[in-house]
């Protein structure tokens, strides 16, 4: 999953500053990233905001781990502060910071609107809570197939990330913060060497969730597509490319 997460960043790494550019925000000097992965948002957040200190928190180690090694190849290890904790359990003390980003990762909380009870008690006064979800896995093909891969890996997930694609801008509201904007940003990247990769790699992943649910003739042209030597695999096909859609949701606290 890490080497997924590194992917993604790279792929959609402008569309993330975009993004952020656009946040209602001014120069702030204390960031959390809740669900920080990699570092892929703690690294666009600190290319933006230059003053800015960012508490980037996780529950895997490993994740946590490449993060800090990366800051310190980048020479930004005395800015970032990594925290590994569970968040449906005790949180940390993240300070009182005045942006808040969770970037994909709202939607694996147990109890969402706890978590978003908690980000409204240590965000400072008039502190911005930046929620960004994620339309489902990326499409790369847009085929049938690709159809009935999605769909089944949806259903196996359902149970495991009910809140995923969920409308943000209600919970946010009842947990008491004001929606101040919300935008819907739709990435078509074409073919390239790293879009192939990031393909290959989420494609692969998904394999494993859809082995006793698709045909047995979708699981080998599923096989087909994996395999790098095939000539009428993934990274030989012209009509490669990433579909997909980001939200986000600017919120304040009063």
């Amino acid at each position: 999953m890490a080497d997924i997460l590194d992917l993604d960043a790279e792929v959609v790494a402008e569309h993330t500053a975009d993004l952020i550019r656009w946040l209602p925000v001014d120069r702030p000097r204390q960031v959390v990233d809740l669900g920080c992965g990699t570092g892929a948002g703690t690294f666009a957040l600190l290319a933006e905001f230059p003053e800015a200190h960012v508490t980037a928190v996780d529950t895997d180690v490993d994740h946590l781990r490449r993060l800090r090694d990366k800051a310190c190849e980048l020479g930004l290890a005395d800015r970032v502060t990594t925290v590994q904790a569970d968040l449906d359990t005790t949180w940390p003390d993240l300070g009182t910071p005045d942006l808040v980003w969770a970037s994909a990762s709202m939607h694996h909380m147990a109890d969402p609107a706890r978590a978003l009870r908690q980000v409204h008690d240590v965000l400072a006064p008039g502190g911005l809570f930046a929620v960004v979800e994620l339309a489902g896995f990326p499409r790369f093909l847009g085929t049938d197939l690709e159809d009935r891969i999605h769909a089944a890996s949806d259903r196996r997930h359902a149970d495991l990330v009910p809140h995923r694609g969920a409308d943000w801008g209600p919970k946010l509201t009842a947990a008491g913060f004001t929606v101040e904007a919300e935008r819907t940003l739709a990435i078509h990247l074409p073919q390239s060497e790293v879009v192939g990769r990031y393909a290959l790699a989420g494609l692969r992943r998904m394999r494993g969730t859809v082995d006793d649910v698709l045909s047995a003739e979708d699981l080998a042209a599923f096989d087909d597509l994996l395999d790098p030597h095939s000539p009428t695999g993934l990274l030989h096909r012209t009509d490669l490319a990433v579909r997909t859609e980001r939200s986000v949701w600017a919120a304040r606290k009063a």
